[in-house]
């Protein structure tokens, strides 16, 4: 049963603070836009200063409580926040409205809800498995042991694309850690982060909020000494700024940053399989995936068929409102769609050939659209294989070998993802091995595991999510030394006799 649904008004500006939606302080709101349509959907406030420090106050009050719950309780607590999700009354309603303001398909939004419970159930019985080590002792009578402990309240920087799954991932984290949280969604989805609070009802007042702003909210609860530790997922620029300020408050942090992942077809790969797969891994979201294959290296010898086989399962794909019989749905914006639609022409005016798509469709809502796009003929140099396009693009290059293709996909300043088709077993261990990714899939690619991290390598971020380092990422250690049979040590002060001196020397008078 979901407390305080009635009170979830996305026409007027609120928080969810107190294990309950309150209006904010804040007097500055913003609309909220359907990207399909351009309809108003709601408004959400830009908190502030007031709303940030009563938010802080209540999560510090209920950490202090939740910290010294036991394990076993805290378990049976965050199950029940995974049973309050896989029992949603509101799911297709929340599907629905996450639909509406970012733009993703319909069975998108209800499957990224239907995967969230895993993670809670993962970290309920994580944090009970581990408090610490003890370590051999390196003295006689002595205890050496380490222990956890929570940071204290941690925030929660969240993007658009996958605005619940992804909050789930650290939140839950967090939580088992012993910590309380204040999630900052992203501007394009604070409406439907808002109403999944109604599913936290069982856990106690004040351990989770949420306060929806923009960048100089998310600035503000950094900045706050009464935050601890930070997880962000966004842009590499927003990265770099949360990074900084959480360097200024020597606050440990994760960042995910992104990426511009490759995807390696080999000579071995299955053509049919290795086609399908591409489609999803490059346009599901239309491409708006931290982890979508966006550069891809496909072997001299097979890519032309390649090629025919992804370009027609593309242009199957239908492009549209979410809410409607689509498979692509919308930019979260005008000016992401600007973007992708930039490096589409820059790259066919550099030589570039234009295999379908490249264009806004025509027969579409008013909405920031545009159609799944193949390009071949795309060398390393070209700004779409540079920067990261988060679009509905796939950018082709011809490679001569397997070796060449790898070499390609490390040329970057990412290092999120990365994928392979090959049936070849040598070439499978070759990339595992050699790509510079966090991630590497091979013949099944976007696919996560709760007790798999979650993380990756040059700019694409710092720190771990899910699996036991998720968990570690929440919690700091502690070293605790016991000795259970209390001596006088020889070697502490003042010294006991002239041994420690050489013999030269006399003991100080």
């Amino acid at each position: 049963m979901l407390a305080n649904l009635s009170c979830f008004d996305p026409l007027h500006p609120q928080i969810y603070l107190d294990g309950a939606y309150a209006p904010a302080l804040a007097e500055q709101h913003k609309d909220s836009i359907n990207p399909a349509t351009l309809a108003l959907v709601g408004r959400y406030p830009l908190c502030g200063q007031a709303d940030v420090e009563r938010t802080v106050a209540a999560a510090n009050l209920a950490q202090k409580q939740w910290k010294n719950t036991d394990t076993q309780s805290r378990a049976a607590l965050l199950h029940s926040v995974a049973h309050a999700i896989e029992n949603s009354t509101i799911r297709s309603e929340l599907a629905q409205l996450i639909c509406r303001e970012m733009g993703k398909p319909y069975p998108d939004a209800v499957g990224e809800l239907s995967i969230c419970a895993s993670v809670f159930r993962y970290y309920a019985e994580m944090a009970r498995d581990d408090g610490g080590t003890v370590a051999g002792s390196n003295l006689a009578g002595s205890f050496q042991h380490m222990r956890y402990e929570p940071y204290g309240v941690s925030v929660h920087i969240l993007p658009f694309n996958y605005p619940i799954l992804l909050l789930c991932w650290t939140v839950a984290a967090s939580l088992a850690a012993g910590n309380a949280c204040i999630i900052k969604p992203a501007e394009a989805t604070a409406l439907c982060t808002l109403q999944f609070m109604a599913h936290f009802a069982a856990l106690p007042a004040g351990l989770v909020a949420c306060l929806p702003g923009n960048a100089d909210t998310a600035q503000l609860l950094i900045q706050s000494p009464g935050t601890h530790a930070v997880a962000f997922t966004g842009s590499v620029a927003a990265a770099r700024a949360v990074g900084v300020a959480c360097a200024q408050q020597m606050m440990p942090c994760v960042l995910e940053a992104g990426g511009s992942d490759p995807m390696i077809i080999s000579r071995h790969a299955p053509l049919e399989v290795a086609a399908a797969g591409c489609v999803n891994s490059a346009f599901l979201l239309s491409g708006q995936v931290c982890t979508s294959s966006e550069r891809f290296f496909v072997v001299d010898q097979i890519h032309d068929a390649f090629v025919a086989e992804f370009a027609r399962r593309t242009r199957q794909l239908r492009v549209g409102d979410g809410m409607g019989m689509a498979e692509i749905g919308p930019l979260v914006s005008k000016a992401a769609r600007d973007k992708v639609a930039r490096l589409v022409q820059e790259a066919i005016e550099q030589g570039a050939q234009l295999v379908c798509g490249g264009r806004i469709p025509p027969d579409c809502p008013p909405g920031w659209f545009y159609e799944p796009t193949i390009l071949t003929g795309v060398t390393p140099q070209m700004a779409i294989m540079r920067e990261e396009c988060f679009g509905p693009v796939a950018a082709i290059c011809r490679v001569a070998d397997f070796d060449q293709a790898l070499w390609l996909a490390n040329d970057s300043e990412f290092g999120l993802g990365a994928s392979v088709f090959t049936t070849d077993l040598a070439e499978a261990m070759e990339a595992a091995s050699r790509l510079e990714s966090g991630m590497v899939w091979i013949n099944n690619p976007l696919i996560d595991n709760d007790a798999l991290p979650f993380s990756g390598s040059k700019m694409s971020g710092l720190g771990c999510e899910l699996g036991r380092r998720g968990l570690d990422a929440f919690r700091r250690t502690k070293m605790v030394i016991l000795d259970h049979q209390p001596r006088i040590h020889d070697w502490w002060l003042p010294r006991p006799d002239e041994s420690f001196y050489p013999a030269q020397m006399a003991a100080p008078q």
